[in-house]
Order: C-alpha cells, then sequence, then structure tokens
C-alpha cells in the first residue's frame, strides 16, 4: 500500500533537543508538518518545527492530548510518559518506535534481562534495589570490586552511571534500583545504527569507533569506518541486527558495544532513536540516520547506507567554567579547514560538558581526518559572555 505523505501529515516529535531538530530539518525535505513537545520554549528544536508545544513529556495527560493532534508520534528522548503513549496507540494512533519496546529499554535492567531471554552477548549482571544491597553483596562477596552500578532508570549521557574501581570508590555509590555490572576489559567500544521498517526490512549502518572523555563519559570523537577487523565488524553488524528483530521494532535503533581484549563482541547499551553516534552520516552516508528514521517510520524502502566519505565526528562540548550565554570562539578559523562541517544546536547556555553542538570532518583519509579533528578541537571553544 502507497504510503501517504501530504502537506497535512503532521508527525508528533516527543522533546526538541537536536536531534528533535535534525530530524525536523529532515522531514522539512518531505513537506511534513512536525509539532514538537518540550518544557522550553527556546529548545533547539522550536525555531525548526512547523508548531512548537510547551509542555512536560512526563506528564500523562500533556503526552496524551499532544498525540491527539498528529497523525504519528516519535521521540528524541526515552524518558517520556509510557502510559499516554500505550493509551493513544491502543486508540489507533501511529506511535513508532513502538511504546511497549521503549518501556523495555527505559530500564537498564530491563533490557539486560531482554539480552539475556535472546542469547545477545552482554556483561555479566545482577540487578539490586538499593544501596544497601549493593554494601550487603560486596560483604557476602556476590559481587566485586571492580564493577559499574548504573541507575536502572533517567540515566543519560554518562549520568546515573557510577564505576567502582576500588573500597574508596564506594562512597560513589547511588542510593535507587541499579543495574551492576561485572567490569569488561575493553579494548575498543563501537556501534551500529541498524533500521527496520513497518515492511520488516533491516538495513545497518557501518560500524563505527568511539572515543570517551574519561572525566564525564561523553563520547569525545568518533570515527568513521571503525578500526576493526572484518570478523569483529561481522559480529557487531549481527548482534545490532539481531536486536531489532527480536524487538520487532520500527524505527532507528542505536547499538554500542564494547570490544573486549579476547575479541569479544559485547551489547553494552541501546538507544531507541536517532543517536550521537550517526550524526556523522548527515554529511558521510548517501541516506542519513534522520532520513533513515522517516523512511522506516513512514513505511518507505529503506535508504542505502554505503559511505559517500570517511568521517571523524566531534562533540562540541561546553568549557569547564564557563556557565551562561553561549558564545563560540575559533568559527572563522575552523570554517577555513577543508572539509569541515559545523552543527551548532542552538542551546542558549552553555555548562561545562554540555552538548552544544558537533563537528563533522571529512577526508578520503581517516588519518588526514584525525588531524583535522584534533586541530578543530582545539581551536573550536563554547565558552559564554559572563
Amino acid at each position: 500500500m502507497e504510503q501517504l505523505v501530504t502537506s497535512q501529515f503532521k508527525l508528533g516529535i516527543i522533546a526538541g533537543g537536536q536531534l528533535g531538530k535534525m530530524l525536523a530539518l529532515a522531514a522539512s525535505n518531505w513537506d511534513i508538518k512536525t509539532y514538537i513537545l518540550d518544557p522550553k520554549e527556546d529548545c533547539p528544536a522550536s525555531t525548526i518545527c512547523t508548531h512548537f508545544i510547551k509542555g512536560n513529556y512526563l506528564d500523562y495527560d500533556t503526552v496524551y492530548e499532544f498525540g491527539k493532534k498528529v497523525d504519528m508520534i516519535t521521540f528524541d528522548i526515552e524518558n517520556i510518559n509510557i502510559d499516554a503513549l500505550i493509551k493513544l496507540k491502543a486508540e489507533g494512533k501511529k506511535i513508532f518506535p513502538e511504546p511497549e519496546i521503549l518501556k523495555v529499554i527505559q530500564d537498564k535492567g530491563s533490557q539486560k534481562e531482554f539480552y539475556q531471554k535472546h542469547q545477545i552477548p552482554t556483561s555479566k549482571f545482577q540487578l539490586l534495589n538499593s544501596k544497601e544491597e549493593i554494601l550487603n553483596a560486596l560483604s557476602n562477596k556476590s559481587i566485586r570490586i571492580p564493577f559499574v552500578q548504573k541507575l536502572r532508570t533517567s540515566g543519560y549521557d554518562g549520568k546515573g552511571v557510577e564505576t567502582i574501581r576500588s573500597k574508596q570508590a564506594i562512597a560513589k555509590l547511588m542510593e535507587g534500583n541499579s543495574l551492576i555490572e561485572e567490569m569488561v576489559d575493553i579494548d575498543k567500544e563501537i556501534a551500529v545504527i541498524v533500521a527496520r521498517n513497518t515492511k520488516g526490512e533491516i538495513k545497518t549502518f557501518p560500524t563505527v569507533e568511539m572515543e570517551f572523555n574519561s572525566t564525564v563519559n561523553l563520547v569525545e570523537r568518533l570515527i568513521c569506518p571503525a578500526n576493526i577487523n572484518e570478523q569483529i565488524d561481522k559480529e557487531a553488524q549481527a548482534i545490532a541486527k539481531q536486536i531489532i528483530e527480536s524487538f520487532k521494532m520500527t524505527g532507528i535503533l542505536a547499538v554500542e558495544l564494547f570490544v573486549t581484549k579476547k575479541g569479544e563482541v559485547l551489547v553494552n547499551e541501546i538507544a531507541p532513536r536517532p543517536h550521537n553516534s550517526g550524526h556523522h552520516t548527515i554529511e558521510s552516508c548517501i541516506t542519513s540516520q534522520y532520513e533513515q528514521h522517516l523512511r522506516a517510520i513512514l513505511g518507505f524502502s529503506l535508504g542505502d547506507t554505503s559511505i559517500k566519505i570517511p568521517s571523524v565526528m566531534i562533540n562540541l562540548l561546553g568549557e569547564q567554567n564557563y556557565s551562561g550565554d553561549v558564545k563560540y570562539e575559533g568559527l572563522t578559523e575552523c570554517m577555513a579547514i577543508n572539509g569541515i562541517k559545523i552543527h551548532i544546536y542552538g542551546k542558549r547556555e552553555t555548562k561545562p560538558f554540555r552538548k552544544m553542538g558537533h563537528v563533522t570532518v571529512l577526508d578520503h583519509s581517516i588519518d588526514s581526518a584525525k588531524e583535522k579533528a584534533k586541530k578543530v578541537s582545539s581551536i573550536l571553544k563554547v565558552k559564554s559572555w559572563n
């Protein structure tokens, strides 16, 4: 059946951060009207969308009423009111990715149980309900240092995660329902973006390699294609396809993985939406992750994910010791470098390590792209006026 897209079609996007902005930009190419729900009137997507609605996406009534105004719903964040989405779906509203899948993914513990049930490789884990239970488990040696504590819900961008490497670090333990993971001997961190459309067609993007800022556990640099051997690449791609097929999910799924020093490929976490590890696809792949997400949820054939040109992506993070009205230093100098594509998200205020934009560096030589990325990182700074 032909999927109808007209100038009257209204796509609802819950949350208007940078992902919502870039998704709205992609949708505008097809004359799709985008409705954004976000609590902040000056969110990045507010100046791009067709219609902005101010509201709390954790509130049942707000999400439900927003859903009644649009023809289809998607989202750029996991932490939203699921009950309202389930009610809307029961009433016939098209919601992608599906609410029942989002409910599983929202909970890092449920994610792990899903991997276990479907025999998807991941690190060993335990689910504990409180800091006291973790301390008792340490006492009776059912868990051992080193380990990673992740709060089961609400964590994002490195928040809600503590790495416990010593007895002294036990003081950093967080209170709350927790996922306790055995420490993995990591060689590399990689990611695969995979898409599945309403007809069950599946396509993956080329595997990328991620380098993290150790202070805040945020991706600092992303390299495409990843510097991994063919066997690891095949395993990573196969795992991503297995996960999205096991869920029967519609849309884009970002799959973050560890490669251990023994050569094992293990799932770390997943995100059912466009993702930081796919920003580079806007320029470096034939189809961007944003267009692919739209193709998937609208029932179109999935686009070609081939690399047009290798790339390195760097996140623009707010500089330490700067908070307030944002200013960017070094733009003019960076614009003079060949192959540099700068994306500024439009957030009005900067904070230390806040994601304020990204830069994609394109070059036929990955080594050359890395050198250019290093130069950009040293020049382009996000600061404040005060």
